[in-house]
This record gives structure tokens, sequence and C-alpha cells, in this order.
């Protein structure tokens, strides 16, 4: 589900002052039913409902493969991240995000992304539109290295890596279960597709 707030109407001294994207985030973040992520994304408010299992199985596997190739990496899920928007700053939560252990070890609700190496986005029909098109500018816009997304409907994985601007460079299409998804650096190891 996606939410537009509109940019704010001048306002005399006298009146309330409408409220802002960030304004209307944080009260609907507060207010967001357990397990439900709320994020925000060019001045667009987008509340996601809890994954299904099959999403939370390929989400555990690619953690699982990120343990064993690297134990030096953390794997995040459910971690806030604040990436540059179009409008304002965006506060997105991936499914997974892989950093170098320590990175997070705060309080803070929606992290700078320098640390991130990787971040994964499990497509469903309510988030495919929102990942494929205006996270994937905030993640090139943060400098994050590789942006992986799994695409269950279509068994395509596409890894997105030299990020430039607003958009990644290198983009490879893999069909799933064929074959593996090399990480390129800082990562460098292999995924094994046919586990998802």
């Amino acid at each position: 589900m996606a939410l537009t707030v509109p940019e704010p109407e001048p306002w005399a001294a006298d009146e309330r002052a409408p409220a802002s994207a960030e304004d209307a985030f944080e009260a609907l973040s507060a207010a967001a039913p357990k397990g439900w992520r709320v994020e925000l994304t060019e001045g667009e408010i987008h509340v996601v409902p809890p994954p299904v299992g099959r999403h939370e199985e390929i989400v555990s596997e690619l953690s699982g493969q990120v343990r064993d190739h690297r134990k030096d990496l953390g794997r995040y899920t459910n971690l806030g991240l604040s990436v540059p928007g179009s409008t304002s700053t965006g506060k997105v939560i991936p499914d997974l995000a892989v950093a170098p252990k320590g990175s997070f070890d705060d309080d803070i609700g929606f992290h700078d992304p320098s640390p991130v190496m990787l971040v994964v986005e499990v497509l469903s029909s309510s988030t495919a539109g929102n990942d494929r098109i205006k996270k994937l500018r905030g993640y090139a816009r943060a400098g994050i290295p590789c942006y992986l997304l799994i695409d269950r409907a279509a068994d395509l994985a596409t890894l997105c890596a030299e990020p430039s601007g607003d958009q990644y460079l290198n983009v490879r299409e893999i069909k799933l279960a064929e074959k593996v998804i090399s990480l390129p650096d800082p990562l460098n190891f292999d995924l094994d597709t046919t586990q998802f």
C-alpha cells in the first residue's frame, strides 16, 4: 500500500502547519501493528504487512549462506536504513542487510547505510514496484555496493552492482535454481540459488 503525502501548502501564521511526510511517517510507524513495516521512499509512505513463510525461508537461507562464507559479517533483518531520496531522506527496512559485525551496535531506529555491503529484497506483489524502482535508487544513491532482488514469481534473481548516482551500472539477471550468483567486491563469494 502506498500513501503519497502532498507538498505542504503555504499557511498563515495563525493556522496550524500541515503535516509533513516525515510527521505522517512517524505517526504511522508508531501506530503500525507488530510485524508491519512502515517505510518512506521519495515522499511516499509504504505500509508493508508481515512476510509469509516462503519469503522468510529465502531470507533465512541467504543469511545462512552469508554466514557460511563470511564469518566477519553481520546479517541484519528488520534494520532501518536512512537512504537519500529525491525530496527527503528515505527510511527503509530491507529484508536483509549485510555489513561488518558491530556496525549497528546502538539504539538508533534508522541508520547511516555506509557500512552496508549488500541489501536484499525478496519481492512480493505488494512491494515489487517500490523495491525495483524507488529502493533501487535510494540504495544506489547511498553507495551500497550490491543490491540483490529475489523475484519468486518470475523465478529470477537480479544482482545490481557498481552504484553510480541513482542507478547501478552492472545489472545481471540469473534464473533461480540454475546458477550461482557471484557477488563482486567487497563480498567475493557465491550464493547457491538452488536453495531459493
